[in-house]
Parts: C-alpha cells; structure tokens; sequence
C-alpha cells in the first residue's frame, strides 16, 4: 500500500499537534518546522477539518487544532479520510471505472481485502502514540 504525498504532509501536521493539544497551529508554522509545502498542507487541514479531525479558525490568532483528544483519533481514521479518493485500483472507483475485468475479475475482492487489513492495522494506532515534538532548527 501506498499513501500520498497528501496525506503524509497531514500526518506529520498532526502527529506536530498531538504533541501540544493546548495550543493552536497555523499552517506556515508547522508547513516551515516540517520542510513540507504551506499550500498542500492548507489543503489537507482543510480536509481534515471536513472530516471533524482538526477544527480551525480564522483571522488574526487562528489556525488549526485536533478537534478531540490524540488517543481517541486513529492513524486509520485519518488515511482513510484523506485517501478516499484515491481509489486504489480503476475498478475501486465511485463510477467503478473504465477495467475490461471488472465483469469476471478475481483480484478485485483481494485487493479489497488487502486495503481493510492495511487500514485495520492502521486502526490499532492512536494519534496519541506517534506525537512527534516541534523540530530543533
């Protein structure tokens, strides 16, 4: 399995802000302290905001923070919100796509069976466990 460049950047924003759930992130600081693009990262904050992971707020002392605590946040949680559309396969997608296969194909269950043991895994690690404290620059 592979996740996107998407969703690594959120994931190292998040593990950043499960290391000090008190306070409130914005995007270039984290976006500066990690090496990562401030646009991508303000993308997928917004996602994540969508899907109730983060809440945000704008204007002057606003940003971003984990809208509940780390422990109760899993890894799983969050690809699975970030890569839904990014179907693994054509045949995954929501119109079921363009594969000649799709009538008789037999890999097409096994590929699902691989994603939902990649997320069950994925699910056994709170946000919590990976909190990564702010980088010494």
């Amino acid at each position: 399995m592979r996740i996107t460049k998407f969703t690594d950047f959120a994931l190292r924003a998040l593990m950043r802000a499960a290391s000090d759930t008190g306070r409130t992130f914005t995007t270039e600081e984290i976006a500066t302290e990690l090496g990562i693009s401030r646009n991508h990262l303000t993308k997928a904050i917004r996602d994540l905001a969508r899907s109730d992971i983060v809440v945000t707020q704008r204007g002057s002392g606003g940003g971003f923070r984990l809208a509940r605590p780390p422990e109760t946040i899993s890894i799983g949680e969050i690809v699975r919100s970030l890569e839904a559309r990014y179907p693994l396969v054509e045949c995954f997608r929501i119109d079921g796509g363009a594969c000649v296969l799709t009538p008789s194909c037999r890999l097409k269950s096994r590929l699902a069976a691989a994603r939902e043991a990649f997320y069950n895994e994925l699910d056994q690690t709170s946000l919590k466990q990976c909190a990564q404290p702010a980088l010494s620059l």
